[in-house]
């Protein structure tokens, strides 16, 4: 029996829409003649997703009581006895209650897809396993409902359900996917807008990998070794030399033309710790970040080939290089770069671009790089050069054999030897030596044509050329060996410097830490293991894969009793280990300080909290209680059965009652129009609006405006966009804060004009004023400062008219009142 295929609708978040989806593909999969029912499905109260069912077939839930409860879970045996084609299960990711068949309802699909029925699935990336860590440090919420990753690989197809963070709010506040109780504290919490923007890149990043692996095996499974050009990736080689700006450049636009990626790379000596990279390096690297590339480094002694193997890694189509800065000879000695990569780059397009830079344009003298210890190629160059020098050399001096003596052939022959050492170092030197001892004894020392010696003299002259020829070498390998040595050495100080100056740089170091470390001891991966719960939590890491326990890594570092830093990846050496060693300190105080850090912004808010609370109290307790108690006495009063009121007193208590509600509908709302704000959950719709018509419409639901306003808003003003209900309720609540601060004798004034292409609407009231180091406070909630000090309200009023407003893209500020008072002034862009 062929077993079953399986579909997955995966979301980044409730509420994308994935059940509805699953529901529909059901729907026309019956349309067109397959054999679909649902196995189970949750609407969570959503009538859209519920009208989706339609005419398909509902497989009944089997009931199970559980600690006096009853649940119901999907029947799987039901399923099997029923045998369709296909079968609609929603939630994959689901624990199911204990006396069920399965303990997870993944373990339920899976049987299904044993017995040959196709299924279809809904997942939210909370729930795969890789990511369960990453998600609770972003949302704050631990997970308990995850599936392994290979069973969602497993998928014949996974098709992701995307909705910006926009969209998904405004569906939250609209009521569509959780009830109005729930609707605040989701969209404050696990619904905030970062939080969402985080799921929506790790779904995508999910479904990208996949979508890489199964490329990758398509290449695979039918022998494509070559790079496929599915989408433009250009690499810029970075040196950290000077114009390699101008090469960042010239890459970033021929990615932006292309619509591709742009990668940049840089190639360090594989050997030891890597530096630090320069200054100059580091302004590289920042500059393609800024032009949306990303950046990488790879270790490798060969330039051309490290470059083009990540090309190749990268499936790139296009790599960049900088114009060779090299003379000939350093061509001769350490190769070319470009030739390497022309010559062996296949179907990946090689560009070699001039790169002269400012600096060098003004003269400025160009850093150098740094000698390489003695490689083998300089080795061989430096064989074949004497190979070369000592034949041509006895074949000149043999033609002067009677014009020169035997010591000065052999200052000749040192002269070679020396020359031979300063490019290969100590073996090559002696090897050239030991040459010149033979010929200059064949060719110049009698008898001639012999290695015999008839002169002792000689025999002393060509010992003392063998032993200065070899000390000679020794001393040139000697200062390569101690150049290669002094390098290594700063670059182990460079390292420490800046990964200690890490420390006090940046806000949270141990990211940047993490990576410096990394890069700087060349490992797959290192990672900070924290002991929680009888097990260990992966508190920071870099690279991959991360070791999830002490025992998963070749080193593992105490950092403090409870943590350990983890390093995956070559064995280092006794004097890596030791300054790995030695930087744990370092180490365990960036972790102290990100765990300070974190209890002290868990503090504060707390505070706040505990400070919104109180003063919320306060008004509750005070301002909300006031119209309350009139509404009360008033019916109190109405509702007496023994007392007769008459017709003026009965309308008296009825208008109290009016008032005191229109009251405590204010405060309702500017409470529920604060919450909103915070939460970020207001929805603007924006137009083209009047001003003078906002203004008038706001009057009418201010009632005390009638004659205490002054209106002087011109029809003639241009049209501002802005959402024209809250910019309303916004100058309502400024003209009745005016009305409140001014004495009943004089009028509030409204006034408006355009200022640098912009409209100002001045409110000017003349009260007692609001001094200029309270101005910002009267804008914070429940703070009743200045003109009114003990007014009416809850002090929400101010602020939320300036959070509405700054919502449409413009500005509350204060002003002073000439003559006394103060003055509100609404700036607004105009709509064209």
């Amino acid at each position: 029996m062929a077993r079953g295929k399986l579909r997955i609708y995966l979301g980044p978040a409730p509420g994308v829409g994935k059940t509805f989806a699953m529901l529909s593909e059901g729907r026309r999969a019956k349309a067109r003649g397959t054999d679909a029912v649902v196995g189970l499905f949750e609407t969570h109260g959503r009538p859209q997703t519920a009208a989706q069912v339609g005419d398909l077939e509902v497989i009944p839930r089997k009931t199970i009581e559980y600690r006096g409860k009853t649940f119901e879970e999907m029947d799987v045996d039901a399923v099997l006895r029923r045998k369709p084609q296909r079968v609609l299960v929603d939630e994959i990711a689901h624990t199911n209650v204990p006396g069920s068949r399965h303990e997870k309802r993944w373990q339920d699909v899976e049987e299904l897809l044993d017995a040959g029925i196709d299924v279809i699935s809904t997942l939210n990336i909370q729930h795969l396993e890789s990511v369960n860590d990453v998600v609770e440090r972003i949302t704050g919420i631990k997970q308990q409902e995850t599936i392994p990753d290979h069973i969602v690989r497993s998928a014949e197809q996974v098709e992701l359900i995307d909705m910006t963070p926009e969209a998904l709010r405004r569906r939250m506040a609209h009521g569509n996917i959780y009830p109005p109780e729930r609707i605040d504290a989701s969209l404050a919490n696990y619904f905030r807008p970062g939080n969402l923007a985080a799921l929506r890149e790790l779904a995508l990043l999910w479904v990208a990998d996949r979508v890489e692996d199964s490329l990758q095996q398509y290449l695979e499974d039918h022998g494509i070794e070559g790079t496929w050009e599915t989408r433009e990736r250009v690499v810029v080689a970075l040196t950290g030399a000077p114009g390699g700006d101008v090469l960042i450049r010239r890459a970033a636009r021929m990615g932006q033309r292309s619509h591709g990626d742009l990668l940049g790379v840089h190639v360090r000596p594989s050997a030891g710790l890597a530096a630090r990279s320069s200054a100059m390096l580091e302004k590289h690297r920042q500059l393609l970040t800024d032009l949306g590339g990303s950046y990488q480094e790879v270790a490798g002694d060969n330039v051309g080939r490290a470059l083009l193997d990540f090309a190749r890694a990268e499936r790139a189509t296009q790599l960049v290089l900088g114009a060779s800065r090299q003379s000939r000879l350093g061509e001769l000695l350490h190769g070319s770069v470009i030739a390497h990569a022309i010559r062996d780059s296949g179907p990946i397009d090689v560009h070699v671009i001039s790169t002269k830079s400012t600096e060098e344009e003004a003269g400025l003298p160009l850093l150098r790089r740094r000698l390489p210890a003695i490689s083998r190629r300089r080795q061989v160059v430096a064989v074949a050069l004497g190979a070369a020098l000592l034949p041509a050399l006895t074949a000149v001096l043999g033609a002067l054999r009677g014009q020169l003596g035997l010591p000065s052939v052999l200052l000749c022959y040192l002269l070679v030897v020396v020359a031979v050492a300063a490019v290969g170092g100590f073996v090559p030197a002696v090897g050239a030596a030991v040459a010149g001892f033979l010929l200059a004894n064949w060719f110049f020392t009698p008898p001639f044509y012999t290695f015999t010696i008839g002169d002792d003299d000689n025999v002393v002259a060509l010992i003392v050329f063998v032993i200065v020829g070899a000390v000679v070498a020794h001393f040139v390998s000697r200062a390569a060996r101690r150049r290669t040595e002094a390098n290594q050495a700063r670059a182990e100080a460079e390292t420490l410097a800046y990964l200690s100056g890490t420390l006090l740089s940046e806000q949270d170091p141990l990211p940047g830490l993490m990576s410096g470390l990394q890069r700087a001891f060349e490992c797959s991966s290192v990672a900070v293991l924290h002991r929680a719960d009888g097990g260990w939590r992966v508190e920071n890491s870099a690279g991959e894969p991360v070791p999830e326990r002490p025992e998963d890594a070749q080193v593992a570092v105490p950092l403090d009793a409870d943590t350990m830093l983890a390093v995956c990846g070559p064995g280092l050496g006794p004097e890596e280990l030791g300054i790995l060693r030695a930087f744990a300190g370092q180490l365990a105080l960036a972790v102290e300080r990100r765990r300070l850090r974190a209890e002290a912004a868990a503090a504060e808010g707390l505070a706040e909290a505990n400070e919104l609370r109180t003063a919320l109290l306060a008004a509750v307790s005070h301002d909300l209680r006031t119209p309350l108690s009139s509404i009360k006495a008033s019916v109190t009063s109405l509702l007496q059965p023994d007392v007769t009121l008459d017709t003026d007193a009965r309308h008296e208590l009825l208008e109290t009652i009016n008032n005191a509600s229109d009251r405590l509908d204010g405060l309702v709302g500017n409470l529920l129009d604060m919450s909103r704000l915070q939460v970020g959950a207001l929805q603007l719709v924006t137009r083209e609006v009047g001003v003078e018509e906002v203004v008038g419409h706001a009057l009418q639901s201010v009632p005390e405006s009638q004659d205490r306003v002054v209106v002087e808003v011109p029809e003639t003003l241009p049209r501002v966009k802005a959402d024209a209900a809250l910019l309303e309720r916004a100058i309502a609540n400024l003209v009745d804060n005016a009305l409140h601060a001014a004495p009943a004798d004089r009028a509030v004034r409204i006034s408006a004009g355009e200022v640098l292409g912009r409209v100002e609407l001045r409110i000017a009231d003349q009260g007692r004023g609001i001094p200029a180091e309270a101005r910002e406070r009267v804008f914070l909630p429940f703070q009743r400062l200045g003109d009114n000090p003990n007014g009416a309200g809850v002090g929400l009023g101010l602020a939320v008219a300036r959070g509405f407003i700054e919502a449409m893209d413009g500005d509350l500020s204060v002003e002073d009142t000439p003559g006394g008072g103060t003055t509100m002034v609404v700036n607004l862009p105009t709509a064209a």
